[in-house]
């Protein structure tokens, strides 16, 4: 008892007083967040001399992280408490009721809790496991202190982003989590589309050096008469449209099931069922498992123990993680060093993000209460049925089972083969990266829109309980 009186007294945010915010006030506070956001990714860590994790592409765009600044950590610690509270409650390891205000108030307290642990325990790993180092030319104990420096500001970009996803989840539209990933997600294809600067920093026109956005690099290459860097840059413009195009697509694909209220005749509701059942979590697991593997890859490389495989700069370049690095093939057959191998590694690399978008995304189903049954004892519990049925929860479970399987299955795999294919055709960002942006985009636009059709025609707020 005493563990749960701490839990519901632990630092907040305090939410509105009103049962509705206005469209405008979430607007206001959704912008306050995401620009603070943007300033303090800009931020360097004081005192960092070497940032190791600059080259983990992988793990950046999930944690929606930039490492080497305040936001090094990004949403990862959040990300990871609530993953693990998900798998224990799904598993009925951890045995809590979220119907009940008590029970929800103990769920976020623990999450809470379980994410400054986590805070605290990745900004210890990345900094005294060398990911962010200071310098090696201080003293061993000046060494020491700046590493302690170092934990101390992960620690404070970390509190901070845990309590501006809060102001957003209360204050602002959708969930800062998936602001922060869909964010720094349209940072990097807007950088990488349109950016006239070069590598370097300096402004392109006038230099040598070519900018990095693909729309100006395009351009040049045209009044320049050179096919090559024009066939590059408009592959990667055409392939980050394509996968928008068939992600939305996807996106909005679903299967209703037609539903009545048992007690109330005359009304029901449709019950929808995405084609992309689990939506982009088996993508981003499989991401990270690479994420991972190049992390040790690196680690035993610089142990003396190439197990893994080895690398050549950033990139790996022999043994398992060359062969689960997605090659350029657009690039590699543009510049004219294609060979016949490129695609055995393309196909290896397809096959191992829908293998295990597909593992995953059946994982996460059976654990994240998606399966039929789960699915099934919800809609009882809303006193939900399927017309012409009797009211039993076997009779809706034997009906979903035709449908939450294969949508696991087809789901996980579009994810894994779009991801995978973005990665292939050299897209403005990696494929994980467009995948969570447009999901999340999506997901926010139906929000926005609904939020701001209520805000016109009131009406509709009686009639949709809001």
């Amino acid at each position: 008892m005493e563990f749960k009186k701490i839990l519901a007294n632990l630092p907040e945010v305090k939410g509105p007083t009103q049962r509705r915010l206005p469209f405008n006030e979430k607007l206001k506070w959704s912008l306050i967040i995401l620009v603070s956001f943007f300033i303090l990714s800009s931020i360097p860590l004081w005192g960092l001399s070497e940032n190791a994790l600059a080259q983990f592409e992988y793990l950046s765009i999930i944690l929606g992280a930039k490492f080497g600044s305040l936001m090094s950590l990004g949403i990862g610690p959040i990300v990871t408490a609530s993953i693990v509270l998900q798998l224990l409650k799904g598993s009925g390891m951890l045995k809590l009721d979220t119907t009940t205000t008590e029970g929800r108030v103990f769920f976020q307290g623990l999450q809470k809790v379980l994410a400054i642990f986590f805070i605290i325990f990745e900004a210890m790993i990345y900094v005294f496991m060398g990911g962010l180092s200071p310098s090696s030319a201080l003293s061993p104990d000046g060494f020491r202190v700046m590493q302690f420096m170092l934990v101390g500001q992960l620690f404070l970009g970390g509190i901070l982003v845990l309590y501006m996803d809060e102001v957003i989840n209360k204050w602002g539209f959708g969930s800062g989590i998936s602001m922060f990933i869909a964010a720094g997600v349209a940072a990097e294809i807007m950088v990488q589309a349109f950016s006239p600067l070069t590598t370097a920093g300096t402004l392109a026109f006038g230099s040598s050096q070519a900018p990095v956005g693909k729309v100006w690099v395009l351009f040049i290459s045209l009044i320049g008469r050179n096919p090559e860097g024009a066939g590059l840059a408009l592959m990667a413009i055409i392939a980050t449209i394509i996968v928008f195009v068939f992600s939305i697509y996807g996106q909005a694909m679903k299967i209703e099931i037609p539903l009545s209220f048992g007690r109330i005749r005359g009304h029901g509701i449709r019950w929808p069922l995405h084609f992309i059942y689990t939506s982009v979590i088996p993508v981003i697991l499989v991401s990270a498992l690479l994420a991972n593997l190049q992390l040790w890859a690196n680690l035993l490389e610089k142990w003396g123990r190439p197990i893994l495989g080895t690398f050549s700069g950033n990139a790996p370049a022999t043994g398992l993680v060359s062969w689960i690095y997605p090659p350029n093939l657009i690039e590699n057959i543009i510049i004219g060093s294609f060979a016949w191998s490129d695609l055995m590694h393309a196909g290896t690399y397809v096959l191992f993000m829908i293998g295990g978008s597909v593992l995953f995304s059946y994982f996460w189903m059976q654990t994240a209460g998606m399966d039929a049954r789960s699915q099934a004892n919800q809609m009882m519990s809303s006193g939900l049925q399927i017309p012409g049925f009797r009211r039993d929860p076997r009779v809706l479970e034997s009906i979903l089972k035709r449908y939450t399987l294969p949508l696991t299955i087809m789901g996980g795999a579009l994810v894994g083969f779009l991801a995978s294919a973005a990665d292939l055709l050299g897209a403005l960002s990696r494929g994980t990266g467009i995948l969570l942006a447009v999901m999340i985009i999506y997901k926010l636009y139906e929000e926005i829109a609904q939020q701001h059709m209520m805000d016109m025609y009131p009406g509709l707020r009686k009639m949709m309980g809001k």
